[in-house]
C-alpha cells in the first residue's frame, strides 16, 4: 500500500492512502473532536462533530469518512469549524435532557465533555424536548430513550459486532429514534444482555439495572449472612474507578474495601472458576472418551448461552453442563459453606461483583436454584461496586492488601486467567492434559489460544490423540465459527465462547472509558496483562492442585461429576423463541 501526503495545519503528515483525515490527524497528534464515531464500528459521519476545513471544497468535511489524498490541505481549528462544531454540540442539548448531576454518566459523558471543551454556557436554541418512557423491564439493561443522540454507535456494536441486531433505527427526522424493532421493550426482544451497547453510549442512554440499594438492605438486615464474591476481571479494572492506571491489579484492595463495606464474608469466584475446571475438564474428557456431543462449548459467558437458546438451539447439547463460576460458588455457599457452618440456606444472601451485565439475567434463571433458593441472590457489575466504595470509603489506593476469606478464597492461577478471552480454554487444558497423561506440563502457557484474534485455534496431543480446539471472542465472530462448524468446514474438540471482545475484561459492567484512552491504548490488552500477572504470581497455577478443591471433594462431592456434584453444580438450557411475540 501506497502513502500519501497531506498538510494538517501546516503541517506535513504522510499516511498509508486507506486512512481517513481524522486518522491522519491523530497520527500526527492533532486533536479532532469526534462523537458518533467508533473505530472499524461506526464510522458514519453522521454527528458533524468532526468537522475541518479542506482546501477547494465548498463546506466543512466529517474528517471520521474523508478519506486523505496527496497534496490535501487541511485546517481543523479555524473559526469557522470552532463555530460549526459548537452549533451541532448546542442543537443536541436543546433536545437533551441535561439532568446532568443525577445521570449515571456524570462527569464519564463524552457529550458533557464537548460542551465543556466548547465552553457552552447556556444553549442558544431550545429545541422540542423529548418525553419518552424509560425502559425499566429488562433485568439487566436500562434503556433511557431521553438521552439519545442518534449517534448509532450502541445500533453498530449490536448489528456489526455482536450480530444480534436488536437495535435499529426508526422514524425520520426530529422523530427519529433508537430502540428494539416495534417499539418493544428491550426484554421483550432476543437481547443477550451482554451490555456492549452500554459500554458504546457516549451518554446515558443505556445503563445497568442498579441493584446497589438492594445489597445495602441485606447488609443492614441483622437476619441475614450475607456473602460476597468478586469475579477475575474486577480486580483488572476497578483501580480505573480510582485514578489507577488501566491495568493495576487491586485485588488485595478490593478484598479490604469489601470488608469495611460490612460483608459477612468475602470469597473469590475463583475458587469457582477452579471448581468448574474441575467439573468441565472431567466432563469433557468423558465426551471425548465417547465420542458424544462434541465439540464441547464453554458455558461460563450467560450471554453466549442465551445467544446460542435463541439463535442456535440446536447446539445446545454441545454445551457443557456446567454451571458458570458465579452459579457454581453460589450453589457451594448455600450447600456445602452453609452446612459447615450450621446457617440456614434460606437466611444467606449471596452477592456477585461481576463485570457483566448478562450475569444480573443468569443470576435470575429458574434453572439456577439446586439448593431451593436462587444460587446467587443479586449481581453488581463493577462500576456498582466503585459507587459502593466511593459512598464509604475515602481514599481506596490507601487501603492495605488484605486476604479473600477461607475455604472458599482459595484459587490458582488457572482460574485468574478466566477473566480474559483463552483464559477458560488455557486453565482447562492445563489440567485435561495432566488428567489424562498422568503427566506434567512443561509448560503451562498455551501461546496460540491468547491474544486479541477473533478466532484462535489450536491443536493438543494428549495419549496420542490430536485434540483440535478453539478460542472465539464477540458473538459476531463465534457465529462465524458456528457457520463453519455447521458446513463442515471447520472441526473442534473443544471451543471457548465469550460474547464481549476481549472476554470479561471488557464486560459490560466494566468501567467506563474516555475515548481518547481507547485512542491510545487496547484495553483489552492492558486489563488481561493484569489478569495474567496475577497468574505468574500464584503459587499453585492448575486447578486440579488446588486443596481447597481436593478438600470439598473429600469432603462433599466425592469426585468430578458425581451425582453429588450434578445436583449442585450442573444445569440445562432451553430453546427460547428468536421472534418473541
Amino acid at each position: 500500500m501506497s502513502n500519501v501526503t497531506l498538510t494538517i495545519d501546516g503541517q506535513r503528515v504522510t499516511v498509508p492512502e486507506n486512512y481517513t483525515v481524522l486518522e491522519a490527524a491523530r497520527s500526527a497528534g492533532i486533536n479532532i473532536p469526534t462523537l458518533c464515531y467508533l473505530k472499524e464500528i461506526n464510522e458514519v459521519g453522521a454527528c458533524r462533530v468532526c468537522v475541518v476545513e479542506v482546501e477547494g471544497a465548498r463546506t466543512l468535511q466529517a474528517s471520521c469518512v474523508l478519506q486523505v489524498e496527496d497534496g490535501m490541505v487541511v485546517k481543523t481549528n479555524t473559526k469557522k469549524v470552532r463555530e460549526a462544531r459548537k452549533a451541532v454540540v448546542e442543537l443536541m442539548l436543546s433536545s437533551h435532557d441535561r439532568k446532568c448531576l443525577t445521570c449515571e454518566r456524570n462527569n464519564k459523558c463524552e457529550l458533557q465533555n464537548l460542551a465543556n471543551e466548547f465552553n457552552i454556557k447556556e444553549i442558544s436554541f431550545e429545541g422540542k424536548m423529548k418525553v419518552e418512557t424509560v425502559d425499566m423491564k429488562s433485568t439487566s439493561i436500562v434503556r433511557d430513550p431521553n438521552k439519545c443522540v442518534l449517534c448509532g454507535r450502541c445500533v453498530s456494536v449490536c448489528n456489526r459486532v455482536q450480530n444480534i441486531g436488536v437495535l435499529g433505527f426508526a422514524n425520520r427526522g426530529f422523530e427519529t429514534k433508537v430502540g428494539p424493532v416495534a417499539e418493544k421493550s428491550i426484554s421483550e426482544v432476543p437481547c443477550i444482555n451482554c451490555g456492549q451497547c452500554i459500554t458504546a453510549c457516549p451518554v446515558g442512554a443505556l445503563r445497568e439495572k442498579e441493584s446497589i440499594d438492594y445489597v445495602w438492605d441485606a447488609i443492614e438486615d441483622s437476619n441475614k449472612h450475607v456473602v460476597v464474591q468478586t469475579a477475575p476481571a474486577i480486580r483488572a479494572a476497578l483501580g480505573e474507578e480510582f485514578g489507577l492506571p488501566m491495568g493495576t491489579r487491586v485485588t488485595g484492595k478490593m478484598v479490604a474495601a469489601l470488608k469495611r463495606l460490612g460483608f459477612d464474608k468475602v470469597f473469590d469466584t475463583d475458587f469457582a472458576a477452579d471448581l468448574t475446571i474441575m467439573e468441565e475438564g472431567h466432563e469433557f474428557l468423558e465426551r471425548l472418551k465417547n465420542g458424544e456431543k462434541l465439540p464441547m462449548f464453554t458455558s461460563c459467558c450467560p450471554g453466549w448461552i442465551k445467544y446460542c437458546e435463541h439463535y442456535h438451539p440446536d447446539l445446545l447439547d454441545n454445551i457443557s453442563t456446567c454451571k458458570s463460576p458465579q452459579e457454581m460458588m453460589g450453589a457451594v455457599i448455600k450447600s456445602y459453606y452453609a452446612k459447615k457452618n450450621g446457617i440456614d440456606p434460606k437466611d444467606i444472601y449471596v452477592v456477585s461483583v461481576m463485570p457483566c451485565t448478562a450475569k444480573k439475567f443468569e443470576s435470575q434463571r429458574e434453572e439456577l436454584q439446586s439448593t431451593g433458593y436462587a444460587d446467587v441472590d443479586i449481581v453488581l457489575t463493577t462500576r456498582e461496586l466503585a459507587k459502593m466504595v466511593k459512598q464509604t470509603i475515602n481514599d481506596f489506593t490507601s487501603l492495605p492488601e488484605e486476604d479473600f476469606d477461607e475455604v472458599l478464597g482459595e484459587s490458582t492461577g488457572a482460574s485468574v486467567i478466566f477473566g480474559v478471552t483463552g483464559g477458560v480454554m488455557e486453565a482447562a487444558l492445563r489440567t485435561v492434559y495432566e488428567v489424562a497423561t498422568g503427566k506434567k506440563l512443561k509448560k503451562l502457557e498455551f501461546e496460540n489460544i491468547r491474544g486479541m484474534e477473533g478466532i484462535k485455534e489450536a491443536l493438543v496431543e494428549i495419549n496420542g490423540k490430536e485434540i483440535k480446539v478453539a478460542v472465539v471472542h464477540s458473538i459476531g465472530q463465534a457465529n462465524k465459527l458456528i457457520e463453519k462448524i455447521k458446513a463442515g468446514e471447520k472441526f473442534y474438540h473443544f471451543v471457548e465462547v465469550m460474547a464481549c471482545s476481549g472476554g470479561c475484561i471488557t464486560g459490560g459492567g466494566q468501567p467506563y472509558v474516555n475515548d481518547k484512552i481507547k485512542l491510545s491504548k487496547d484495553i483489552r490488552k492492558e486489563r488481561a496483562k493484569a489478569l495474567y500477572n496475577e497468574d505468574k504470581a500464584k503459587k499453585i497455577r492448575k486447578s486440579h492442585e488446588n486443596p481447597m478443591i481436593n478438600k470439598i471433594y473429600d469432603e462433599y462431592f466425592d469426585k468430578p461429576n458425581s451425582h453429588k456434584s450434578h445436583e449442585l453444580l450442573h444445569t440445562h438450557y432451553k430453546k427460547r423463541e428468536k421472534h418473541p411475540v
